[in-house]
């Protein structure tokens, strides 16, 4: 399901507009990324939890050629 699917069924299924739809699906998405750039988990019961991990730095490989490459660390969200 893609985000204007989202928007749609929520319309109907609380009987306003889809402009009105499409800002609260907006404010709820800005809220959880809000929240993850700061660090903090997002946790919805009976859905599910992101929160964001640290991946550690390492040394890859290009596939093409075969040369070492070096991945720096990262935050990564993982759901």
């Amino acid at each position: 399901m893609r985000k204007a699917e989202l928007v749609q069924r929520i319309a109907a299924e609380l009987g306003c507009t889809i402009g009105q739809a499409e800002a609260a699906v907006e404010a709820i998405l800005t809220t959880i990324k809000a929240s993850l750039q700061q660090g903090d988990p997002v946790i919805l019961r009976r859905f599910g939890r992101w929160q964001v991990r640290t991946k550690r730095a390492r040394v890859g490989r290009n596939p093409k050629t075969g040369t070492a490459a070096a991945i720096p660390a990262r935050r990564v969200v993982r759901f």
